[in-house]
């Protein structure tokens, strides 16, 4: 039997399901039996689901990573071009009839367009009498598997998170090998394109190196040298305190199960005593599964909808001038104006300072978070929809465990706890380098002839006012 293995987000050959499985199956010597990998590019997909141009270039830079390896043991990777997503079925079957496979594997994606589209795939071969086999592979458990002890989804993180520990502690999961090297190459792989017209990254390359041997040594150095003091640095900007694993963990090219088991392995096996930055980054891990669970278990999310059904309700203020300030970097909030600065430069954005910055949007602007996820997911090269929206919900206080809708960060306090030297505003906005003390969080408190020489905005809104507006707009949608 030969074997075609869809990549989609699960761009590595280590502790790859599918691609594990499928040599598993089809590894043997004999005559038509081998293994080819395909990827489709998709650039109405991609574009419909506001891929950004940093994320694109990271994919095709790990493509490029992945051919190599996979060639390595005999493995060719083939590239095709789908116009559309309705394309897309037709794409893999042309791949699978032309090279004789006789399977089809893939790793499944939860998103509602993604499992509509896997769903066609599906159909697809089966019409044409060629096995399709969907793997569990991008989240830890297979979402829905475990439920309340009333059969329901969870809804809230901390039951899950112990309900994820329990079933990962009696069924340890241990990563899978990489494939061993086949008998042959069934076929020459393709060249991966260094570019797709209209995802022209303006993000240096080298800011995120692609690959899978980058994401190891990156979850290395994170385990032995950041990790034990990872809970007390991790919400300070300024520091190189966090992995940075997630854009590899978007585009595959680092398994969230690698992530879990190295942990662990530096942790004597516990999830939730010894180290406590290990068991807090553990824990950052299980946020991204829960958000992934509530995705599959509550498909709305996928559709531009509030989880808390009654904050749909909520009169936005939505001014286009406001917006536009607040993309820019220009809101006259010098930690605001950072973080949405190092989004467009870097393509992320420190992820205290993205909690800040969409409260701040959605909260003191009174703009519809939805827009705030759109232009975050166009520009972060870890765009991942379940976590991004998770996180939107979470500041908006319109998703599972969102905060309060009175409660609202005052993103001058944050500034000053989490930035007090005002280092990491310094980076972003340089016309405010030469600030000190109080004044680099809030200009305004400069005395007016000072102030009149700093090129900066003045805020635009007043945060108190704003935050009053905010808890009486949550306040007048709720029944």
């Amino acid at each position: 039997m030969r074997s075609l293995v869809w990549f989609r987000s699960d761009l590595r050959t280590v502790d790859n399901t599918a691609l594990y499985r499928a040599c598993k199956l089809s590894g043997g010597d004999s005559k038509g039996a081998g293994v080819i990998g395909l990827f489709v590019v998709s650039p109405a997909e991609w574009k419909a689901h506001a891929y950004a141009p940093a994320k694109v270039d990271l994919i095709l830079r790990t493509l490029r990573e992945l051919s190599r390896s996979l060639a390595a043991i005999n493995i060719p990777l083939l590239v095709r071009i789908a116009r559309s997503a309705r394309d897309v079925p037709q794409t893999v079957l042309n791949v699978a009839r032309t090279n004789s496979c006789d399977a089809l594997w893939f790793n499944k994606e939860y998103e509602v367009n993604e499992t509509a589209r896997d769903a066609a795939v599906t159909r697809a071969c089966t019409r044409e009498g060629l096995k399709a086999f969907a793997c569990t592979d991008q989240s830890l458990i297979e979402p829905g598997e475990i439920r309340t002890g009333e059969g329901r989804p969870y809804t809230v993180f901390t039951p899950f998170k112990k309900a994820c520990v329990k079933h990962l502690s009696q069924d340890a999961t241990v990563p899978l090998p990489a494939p061993r090297q086949l008998a042959a190459m069934p076929v020459l792989p393709d060249e991966v394109p260094t570019s797709v017209p209209g995802w022209l990254s303006t993000v240096p390359a080298d800011r995120w190196p692609a690959g899978e041997a980058t994401a190891h040594s990156r979850l290395d150095s994170f385990v032995n040298t950041l990790a034990a003091a990872y809970k007390q640095n991790r919400d300070f900007p300024s520091l190189a305190a966090t992995s940075e694993l997630s854009p590899h963990l978007t585009v595959g090219s680092i398994s969230p199960r690698q992530c879990v088991a190295a942990a662990l392995a530096a942790n004597n096996g516990s999830f939730d005593a010894g180290n406590d930055g290990l068991v807090c980054w553990i824990s950052e891990v299980l946020w991204r599964e829960f958000y992934i669970y509530v995705m599959h278990s509550f498909p709305k999310v996928c559709k531009h909808r509030a989880f808390v059904a009654w904050t749909e309700s909520v009169r936005w203020l939505n001014n286009d001038a406001h917006f536009e300030a607040w993309k820019e970097g220009r809101t006259g909030v010098p930690i605001v104006d950072a973080g949405m600065r190092q989004l467009v430069a870097e393509g992320w954005m420190h992820n205290r300072v993205r909690m800040i910055t969409a409260m701040y949007l959605s909260k003191n602007l009174l703009i519809d978070w939805r827009l705030g996820e759109d232009w975050f997911m166009r520009n972060l090269v870890d765009g991942f929809l379940a976590s991004n929206n998770g996180g939107w919900q979470w500041s908006a206080s319109t998703g599972t465990d969102a905060a309060p809708y009175f409660r609202i960060f005052n993103p001058i306090t944050q500034s000053e706890r989490f930035d007090s030297d005002g280092a990491y505003i310094r980076r972003y906005v340089p016309e405010l380098a030469a600030l000190g003390g109080d004044v680099i969080h809030d200009p305004s408190r400069l005395p007016p002839i000072a102030r009149a020489k700093v090129d900066y905005p003045d805020m635009l809104v007043d945060l108190s006012t704003s935050r009053q507006r905010a808890i009486d707009a949550f306040a007048a949608a709720k029944p």
